[in-house]
């Protein structure tokens, strides 16, 4: 039941953040470029007290505005599964959420809706800590790079060893976890980190073989 609660607050959540549209920013856009046409044309305009307030708000304001509005919108959406999916060397790792075979970890979580679909890359790897979200971002800031101007390893690896407070954050709390063996019997090693849950659970992204496998073909 908390599983299903967490995952149901993280749809909520998603659902709640969703980015401004892209049509305000262009018209700020438009705003900020027809006011500066304004003082273009009317110079006399710059003279007087409004017209210097004017300019600061098409010249300053507007546009500042637009770019953080803009920023808003790419970073939301950097949070998507088809955004993470987008980039070619990512895609055998979309398609490795599909293999039919319930020992796959991301998959079995996939596959069953135990989290948003829409946002599953991100919500298995961001940080549930105060600042998890941001580093999640500038990380992401940080592919774009590598893609576009740097070299794509042949062989991709997290920056650092998988966290269990990313899968406790949903399964902490839940019967089916606290209270069955062989959980139960480890959980205080789980909570420290001493023992990681990729120890049992090591079936994750086989995307050297996921050509070669059942792949599930639901939504």
């Amino acid at each position: 039941m908390h599983v299903v609660q967490c995952v149901s607050l993280v749809k909520d959540q998603h659902a709640r953040e969703k980015p401004v549209p892209t049509h305000a920013v262009t018209m700020l856009i438009l705003l900020s470029v027809f006011l500066s046409g304004l003082l273009i044309v009317r110079p006399s305009l710059r003279i007087v007290r409004g017209g210097k307030v004017l300019a600061f708000l098409a010249l300053f304001i507007l546009p500042i505005a637009a770019l953080v509005l803009g920023a808003a919108i790419h970073l939301e959406d950097a949070k998507s599964t088809d955004f993470c999916l987008s980039c070619h060397p990512m895609e055998p790792y979309g398609k490795s959420l599909r293999i039919d075979d319930p020992a796959y970890l991301p998959a079995a979580h996939f596959q069953n809706n135990r989290i948003p679909r829409s946002a599953a890359c991100y919500s298995c790897h961001t940080h549930y800590t105060m600042f998890g979200g941001a580093k999640s971002k500038l990380r992401g800031l940080k592919h774009l790079y590598v893609y576009y101007a740097g070299t794509v390893p042949a062989q991709l690896a997290l920056y650092e060893p998988y966290h269990n407070r990313e899968c406790l954050h949903c399964h902490a709390g839940a019967r089916v976890f606290e209270e069955t063996s062989p959980h139960k019997d480890m959980r205080e090693q789980l909570g420290t980190n001493d023992l990681s849950c990729l120890t049992c659970h090591n079936q994750i992204h086989d995307v050297q073989h996921v050509d070669q496998m059942k792949l599930w073909e639901g939504p």
